[in-house]
């Protein structure tokens, strides 16, 4: 017996496919490695200006060696514009490190491993999991994520843990990390966190936290 919860679920699932059929991690990387430092560098800032910082900080550091014998200090300089910079500087720079006398310079491709890294948290992993390796053990809760879901009702939590357990039970595994994707483009272009544009949105109908009827 399939509950409301999972047919509205399902609904909003087929909706968000239709309306960005083509959603994908806006970060730019060649390889994990670079997924996993764009990734450990956009926490509270915006994909875009981590693309600005990594073009050229991917040109200067091109490997997981490079990184690891980077300088705190000259790092610290090379990410500033991300925010948080020294704890980022010393987070990359640290992960890094463990790579390189861990796992030969290789990025892991397990959660538990990744998340053993220094800086590495569950979200970090899952975004390099599922793009880099197609690996899919979770769903990617941002910002984004933990608002739109809480507002379709897909969760009642705040705890990113929470949600994304929320989240596992209702989407089909092979979609977890397109998934994320729309949810993040629903997040950045309608359901924004200000004000919420309620009216142009195609969930209206299946929303229960819709303030403005579909124009």
């Amino acid at each position: 017996m399939v509950s409301k919860k999972q047919e509205r679920a399902t609904e909003i699932l087929a909706r968000l496919e239709r309306m960005y059929p083509k959603a994908k991690c806006t970060l730019d990387y060649t390889n994990p490695f670079e997924l996993l430092m764009a990734t450990m560098l956009s926490a509270q800032s915006t994909d875009a200006r981590v693309n600005i910082v990594t073009k050229s900080l991917f040109r200067k550091y091109p490997n997981p060696q490079s990184f690891a014998d980077a300088r705190q200090p000259e790092m610290e300089r090379d990410v500033r514009q991300t925010g948080f910079f020294r704890n980022k500087a010393k987070a990359v720079i640290a992960a890094s490190k463990a790579i390189m006398e861990k796992h030969a310079g290789e990025v892991p491709r397990t959660m538990e491993e990744l998340t053993a890294l220094p800086g590495v948290g569950r979200k970090t992993a899952n975004v390099v999991l599922g793009n880099s390796f197609n690996i899919r053990v979770g769903v990617v809760v941002d910002t984004h994520v933990a608002r739109v879901s809480g507002r379709l009702g897909l969760t009642s939590h705040f705890d990113p843990v929470k949600i994304e357990q929320d989240l596992m039970k209702l989407v089909p595994q092979k979609e977890w990390t397109v998934f994320s994707h729309r949810l993040i483009a629903h997040g950045r272009t309608i359901c924004v966190a200000r004000k919420p544009k309620c009216s142009q949105c195609l969930l209206n109908d299946v929303c229960p936290s819709a303030e403005e009827p579909l124009e």
